[in-house]
């Protein structure tokens, strides 16, 4: 009898890294993400680099790094700097892996946490965020990060506590069905949340940084807040427009007629001038607006209902089908 016992292969690993003027890191990163495969026995791995239209060297030394490693390196290079979210989606297209790992270039994030980031998706989580839980940024980056996370939760829902952090594990399926455009690479869990994916979360080592300057800014953060609101929105409301349009048109529009009904009364019953006071056009305006957001959550429904062929992605698992 055979003594063999069957074993689970393990799985085949891609990494996804967004490369912008990080010439000096590229090598260096690789080697240190090659060292822990190595060491966990897993010769199934491919790093993609996304050269997002970096103006120095970086470009050569992927180009160096893809020759010399031909098997588990792939160089993919933009004509100009579209944004880390256009990299990481054209990334996720291109990546073949059953598990999807994003990183920075910057060597702020440590490969020897992929083990634990693998470990916390076998306990049946779909995406493993990390959690910079000692950062070492200056306090430019600290402080509007924090803003940030607790606005983000307070308005998803999500538990996490750094949306911001580009180091994660998705299984395959999840990045098939988000799509990044904008700055919504940091909203990555909130949508996956919202697909009906279960997000994860572990405390991961953020090492300083030592080469290059950090691309975070006041703009950013500004675009970050905007990209915020279209993804709660659009999360919560796409697929049941006229509960936005609507409830905010009811609302409107409950506002002016009360607005009007009691100007109607102090001029039926005190003889009060209303023509030309400001009240009663705010009035006339609320209960035009509110039947024009109503009318227009009725046909977004309307829209929405036509096409949902997409809800099939939606099914997990069938039985007897």
């Amino acid at each position: 009898m055979s003594n063999i016992t069957n074993q689970k292969a393990p799985p085949s690993i891609s990494f996804v890294i967004p490369v912008y003027n990080e010439e000096e890191t590229v090598a260096e990163l690789y080697k240190r993400i090659a060292e822990v495969m190595e060491k966990s026995g897993n010769a199934q791995f491919k790093v993609y680099y996304i050269d997002d239209g970096s103006t120095d060297g970086s470009w050569s030394a992927i180009e160096a790094l893809c020759e010399s490693e031909p098997e588990h390196c792939t160089g993919l290079r933009f004509r100009r700097n579209f944004g880390k979210a256009e990299a990481l989606q054209v990334g996720f297209s291109k990546a073949t892996g059953d598990i999807i790992f994003t990183l920075d270039a910057d060597l702020q994030d440590d490969p020897n946490e992929i083990p634990a980031f693998l470990n916390k998706l076998d306990e049946g989580y779909d995406l493993v965020s990390g959690w910079k839980k000692v950062r070492h940024d200056p306090l430019n980056k600290t402080l509007p990060s924090k803003v940030f996370n607790g606005l983000a939760r307070a308005a998803s829902g999500v538990q996490l506590h750094d949306f911001n952090c580009g180091f994660k594990a998705y299984r395959r399926e999840v990045t098939q069905d988000i799509k990044l455009f904008g700055e919504l690479h940091r909203f990555v869990p909130i949508l996956a949340h919202a697909e009906g994916y279960s997000v994860g979360e572990i405390a991961v080592q953020h090492h300083p940084r030592e080469h290059g300057v950090s691309k975070y800014g006041s703009k950013r953060f500004l675009k970050g807040l905007l990209d915020l609101i279209t993804v709660v929105v659009t999360s919560r409301y796409l697929r049941r427009p006229a509960h936005l349009f609507g409830g905010t048109g009811f609302l409107a529009g409950f506002i002016g007629f009360v607005t009007l009904a009691w100007l109607s009364f102090s001029k039926m019953f005190f003889g009060t001038e209303i023509g030309g006071r400001p009240l009663f056009f705010l009035g006339i305006l609320l209960l035009l607006l509110g039947a024009q957001l109503v009318s227009l959550g009725l046909i977004a429904e309307m829209i929405t209902r036509q096409d949902k062929s997409d809800t099939d992605k939606h099914v997990a698992q069938t039985l007897n089908l």
